[in-house]
């Protein structure tokens, strides 16, 4: 039994491929179900933001694991393996926990040290938990993930500066023009990235901030919130032609905005122009449209080269986090061991304290004679035997635990006290 994690993210795979592969929070459930009955997995939790897309599950097998995982993606975005095999990356057992810590950490995010990543590892196991498909191995390994995540951010500077791709996306919007006081900004999607932006982009000075979504409410509350308006999701046209910037997060599936949805609003611009930066995976802005004159838009690939060239500070601070990393792998590792070994010792000292019991209980007859102090006595010495006999065995057990001689003696100890 392996804990594996089969995946790939913005380091391995284009901003197309990712889109493919993502799994929304209306398709996750059928997802993870759909997991759990593979021939070779018995517990799964899928991670999918806009960086990443990993499935992380107990294999019974480690080969079969691996080969219903990739079949998974492959039906997730109706691709042969051969179109994406190359793309993916594995890690079983040590390289498994330590991939996730650091991903929880931050330290494996397009933006370094991101805020966001922690609560989708959490929302990804509590949607795991909900479905019934996380056990005992993955709640353990998350949990201290999540434990590990807080640390490095509380005890390293890794969370200082820009540490969002919401933070990144309103800096780089400033910084491509000149500044954002007096901007006439529309936010669309008012999700956590959406609520970020919208909030980063008041506090800068804009001079209006509108806010569409696909629950007008939601767009209601959010605009009273940041002092904005809102707006239709189905009118935005009719708002572009006045704005200088679009920040798009939507969780759509297809594109909200088409080529020729901003060639009209371009024509009427008077040659004015329109920064979009589209952060939603899959995109929500039709990737033409960047060349439609007076537009430049920009997506998560440019966020990454923006925010890689500020991050050389967060770099030193990550170096202090992996440290973190390491330690909270090795916790792991310990309660992690100590748990799979505890049934067998459990079932050993269970049997040589029935055979304890069986033999004073023959001999019975023969301390009839003692007092209550003395059959005390007998109780304690035969007790106190068992224990040390079997002190050194259970050591040994839990030190060789989780390695192959650790296997053999686990074994051996089942075959000759037949537990």
């Amino acid at each position: 039994m392996s804990v594996v994690v089969i995946g790939l993210n913005h380091r391995t795979a284009s901003l197309d491929l990712l889109e493919r592969m993502t799994v929304d929070g209306a398709r996750l459930p059928k997802a993870l179900q759909d997991l759990a009955s593979r021939t070779h997995l018995s517990e799964a939790v899928v991670l999918s933001t806009c960086n990443r897309t990993e499935v992380y599950a107990v294999a019974e097998r480690f080969h079969g694991g691996f080969q219903d995982i990739r079949d998974f993606l492959g039906e997730l975005a109706f691709l042969a393996p051969e179109d994406f095999a190359d793309h993916l990356y594995v890690r079983s057992d040590d390289d498994a926990v330590t991939h996730l810590f650091e991903v929880a950490a931050g330290l494996d995010s397009a933006v370094l040290g991101e805020s966001e990543i922690l609560g989708q590892v959490g929302a990804a196991w509590d949607a795991a938990r909900v479905e019934g498909v996380a056990g005992p191995t993955l709640n353990l390994l998350f949990r201290h993930a999540l434990e590990a995540g807080k640390r490095a951010r509380t005890d390293t500077g890794i969370a200082r500066g820009i540490t969002s791709v919401s933070q990144a996306a309103v800096a780089l919007a400033a910084h491509r023009l000149g500044s954002l006081v007096g901007a006439r900004v529309l936010v669309v999607g008012t999700g956590e990235m959406g609520e970020a932006m919208a909030v980063a982009i008041a506090e800068v000075g804009a001079f209006e901030v509108l806010v569409a979504n696909r629950t007008s409410s939601v767009a209601e509350d959010l605009a009273a919130r940041v002092g904005g308006r809102s707006v239709a999701l189905g009118a935005l046209s009719e708002h572009l032609s006045g704005i200088d910037l679009l920040l798009t997060s939507t969780g759509a599936q297809s594109l909200i905005l088409e080529h020729a949805d901003l060639e009209r609003v371009t024509a009427g611009r008077a040659g004015r122009p329109l920064l979009i930066i589209d952060v939603a995976v899959p995109r929500d802005v039709d990737p033409s449209a960047a060349a439609l004159p007076g537009v430049e838009l920009l997506d998560m690939d440019d966020l990454r080269r923006f925010v890689d060239e500020g991050a050389a500070g967060r770099r030193r601070e990550a170096e202090k986090a992996r440290v973190l990393v390491e330690e909270h792998v090795r916790r792991y590792a310990g309660e992690a061991t100590a748990r799979e070994v505890a049934p067998l010792v459990a079932a050993l000292r269970e049997r040589a304290e029935s055979i304890r019991l069986a033999e004073t209980e023959r001999v019975d007859a023969k301390l009839a004679g003692l007092d209550p102090r003395q059959r005390e006595a007998v109780e304690a010495a035969t007790r106190a035997i068992v224990a040390k006999l079997l002190h050194e065995p259970t050591v040994r057990l839990k030190g060789a635990a989780g390695t192959s001689r650790g296997d053999r003696l686990a074994e051996s100890l089942r075959d000759l006290f037949d537990l």
